[in-house]
């Protein structure tokens, strides 16, 4: 009768590990999308330029983060734009940082040779970065506060230079 008792409670016990378990694993495999409030997923980057930068260092200044690629077209379309606002906004603690997905680094540098951009760039070919955010439609860009907090995401190509977007960035640039 204490054999029955014992193999009885271990049967419980096994299945309530393996339930905790299979909880454990299902919540890892759950991606995270990072939305306005959450905090901003830490980073650290080389630019282009050589500059060695991570999210902590954009303290006082909002940062804007966009992940883009070169063989995107809806992320070649807003470039311009993009590349205008951090033209207007370069000194008004607005700080623009592309984040770049593109694998191939020769067509990278191609195409950075023929656009010159108003703002740091970087390329993270194993889109670790983007991941960390929940990224996963380009381009997306992350409006993030001076206390690293998310304060607006985009989705899908923006008209940057809009009067809307323009004064909203000033306003939490203050």
């Amino acid at each position: 009768m204490q054999k029955f008792g014992i193999d009885k409670a271990l049967r419980v016990g096994i299945l309530l590990l393996t339930v905790a378990l299979v909880a454990v694993v299902a919540s890892t495999l759950r991606d995270r999308i990072i939305v306005a409030g959450d905090s901003a997923p830490s980073f650290t980057v080389t630019t282009d330029s050589g500059r060695k930068i991570s999210a902590d260092d954009f303290g006082g200044r909002l940062l804007l983060v966009n992940f883009w690629a070169t063989w995107c077209p809806p992320c070649i379309n807003e470039l311009p734009s993009l590349n205008a606002l951090a033209a207007e906004l370069k000194g008004s603690g607005v700080v623009v940082l592309g984040i770049s997905v593109d694998k191939d680094k020769a067509a990278y540098d191609r195409f950075l040779k023929k656009v010159k951009l108003n703002f740091e760039t970087s390329r993270d070919p194993s889109a670790d970065i983007s991941a960390d955010y929940g990224t996963f439609k380009y381009p997306e860009t992350y409006v993030i506060d001076r206390n690293g907090k998310v304060l607006e995401k985009f989705i899908n190509e923006q008209p940057w230079m809009s009067p809307e977007i323009v004064n909203r960035l000033k306003g939490y640039a203050r």
